[in-house]
C-alpha cells in the first residue's frame, strides 16, 4: 500500500497547474495523500486565487493521475491560501494589507487604469479580497471608471482615518474622492508623493489579499516614492505594442528592478484589433513586443489584450468590463491575466516580515 501512496503522491507533485508554470512538488503544494483500497484522497493548497478555474483544475489532475490510482475513486481538496510576501528593503507591512501591487506604465495613453481596476475586479472573481488605490495624484480617474458620483467623499473615522469607499466588492480609495472638479491639484513632486503615503497609511483598509496601486504613469518621483515608502510585493508594467511605448515600458522595469521590487509581469494592451464586423483580426500597434520584452528582462506577458471598444465604453461608463460583462472574452483575459499577476507572487519566498503584525482592535 504505501508503494502506491509513493506513486501518487509523485505523480501529483509532477503536475504543473497552467497559471503557475511550475511543479506542485516544487512549491510543496501537495499536503496530504492517504490511499484506501478502493479511495484516494489528497489535498493540494495554492498561492493565489483560483475560483475560476478550480473545476477544471479538479478534472485535469484527476485526468493526470488516472493511471497511479488504480481504479480508486479520487476525492480531491483544492483550496486557495493567499500569504503575504516579502516587500522591497524589508519595510514594515501595512496593518491589514498581505500584498501590495503596484500597476505602473512608462507612459500615459496605455489603458493603465482600464487595467487597473478589471485586474482588481478579476481578481475579486477568483476569490481574493481586493483593495484598489488610485495614485494619480493629478489625473485620478478611478472614481469615474467605477461609477461613482462627483463629490463622493469617504468618511472619517477620528478625524484622521478614511473608510475606503465600497465599488462592486472592493475597497477603493483615490485623490478623486478628496478634490472637487473645481479644485484641481497642483502640487509638485515631494508634495504630491507626500499626499500619496499620506492615503495609503490614512486609510483603514480591512483584511485585503492584495491591494493594486494605480501608479501615474511615468517614472519619475512619485513612482520612486512609492517603490521606497511603500511595502510593495511585486509590481505589473502596462504597455502597447508599439516599440516607442515598449522603450517607456522598458524604463518602468528598470525603475523596478533598481528598487528591489520585482516585476511579476507585462500586460499587453490594444495588441490585436477585432473588426467588430467580420472579426478579422489586425496588429494595429505591431506585434510581438511585450514578448520580446519579457524574455529579455526575465518576465512574462500575463495577457495580451484586444484594442476593444467594449473596455473603453465600459469603462468611461462606468462599468468595468469584468463587472458588466462576466462571461465576456475580455473579461477571461483579464481574469487569467490576474491568476497569473498573483501566481508569480506566490512563487516568491513566502510570508517572512521583518516585522511583527499589529492588528488594531
Amino acid at each position: 500500500m504505501h508503494s502506491a501512496e509513493q506513486r501518487i503522491r509523485q505523480q501529483l507533485g509532477h503536475f504543473i497547474p497552467e497559471d503557475l508554470g511550475v511543479s506542485l512538488e516544487s512549491i510543496g503544494a501537495v499536503s496530504n495523500v492517504s490511499v484506501s483500497e478502493s479511495q484516494v484522497s489528497a489535498e493540494v493548497v495554492l498561492g493565489y486565487p483560483l475560483e475560476g478555474v478550480k473545476a477544471s483544475l479538479e478534472a485535469k489532475i484527476g485526468e493526470h493521475l488516472a493511471d497511479a490510482l488504480e481504479g480508486r475513486a479520487l476525492s480531491l481538496s483544492l483550496r486557495s491560501q493567499v500569504v503575504p510576501h516579502r516587500a522591497q528593503s524589508s519595510l514594515p507591512a501595512l496593518d491589514q494589507v498581505a500584498n501590495v501591487i503596484a500597476v505602473a506604465s512608462g507612459k500615459g495613453g496605455v489603458g493603465k487604469s482600464t487595467t487597473a481596476v478589471n485586474l482588481a475586479l478579476a481578481l475579486q472573481a477568483e476569490g481574493a479580497r481586493v483593495g484598489l488605490l488610485d495614485a494619480d495624484v493629478f489625473g485620478p480617474s478611478q472614481p469615474l471608471m467605477l461609477g461613482k458620483p462627483d463629490g463622493t467623499r469617504p468618511e472619517v473615522l477620528d478625524g484622521k482615518v478614511f473608510v475606503p469607499v465600497e465599488a462592486y466588492g472592493l475597497q477603493t480609495m483615490s485623490m478623486g474622492y478628496l478634490t472637487t472638479k473645481q479644485t484641481p491639484v497642483v502640487w509638485r513632486g515631494p508634495k504630491a508623493s507626500g499626499a500619496l503615503v499620506q492615503m495609503m497609511e490614512q486609510t483603514r483598509w480591512k483584511q485585503l489579499d492584495y491591494l493594486l496601486v494605480d501608479l501615474p504613469p511615468g517614472t519619475g518621483d512619485i513612482q520612486l516614492t512609492l517603490a521606497q515608502k511603500i511595502p510593495v510585493a511585486g509590481a505589473v508594467v502596462i504597455t502597447t505594442p508599439q516599440d516607442i511605448a515598449l522603450l517607456d515600458a522598458i524604463k518602468g522595469v528598470e525603475m523596478f528592478r533598481k528598487v528591489d521590487i520585482r516585476v511579476l509581469g507585462i500586460v499587453e494592451n490594444m495588441a490585436v484589433h477585432i473588426c467588430s464586423h467580420c472579426g478579422h483580426q489586425e496588429h494595429v500597434f505591431g506585434q510581438g513586443g511585450g514578448q520580446r520584452m519579457a524574455q529579455d528582462y526575465d518576465t512574462e506577458v500575463l495577457a495580451a489584450l484586444p484594442l476593444s471598444l467594449k473596455i473603453r465604453e465600459q469603462a468611461d461608463s462606468g462599468e468595468p468590463v469584468v463587472a458588466a460583462c462576466p462571461d465576456s472574452e475580455e473579461a477571461g483575459l483579464y481574469r487569467q491575466a490576474a491568476r497569473r499577476m498573483a501566481a508569480r507572487l506566490s512563487l516568491t519566498e513566502a510570508g517572512k516580515r521583518a516585522f511583527p503584525k499589529i492588528t488594531q482592535h
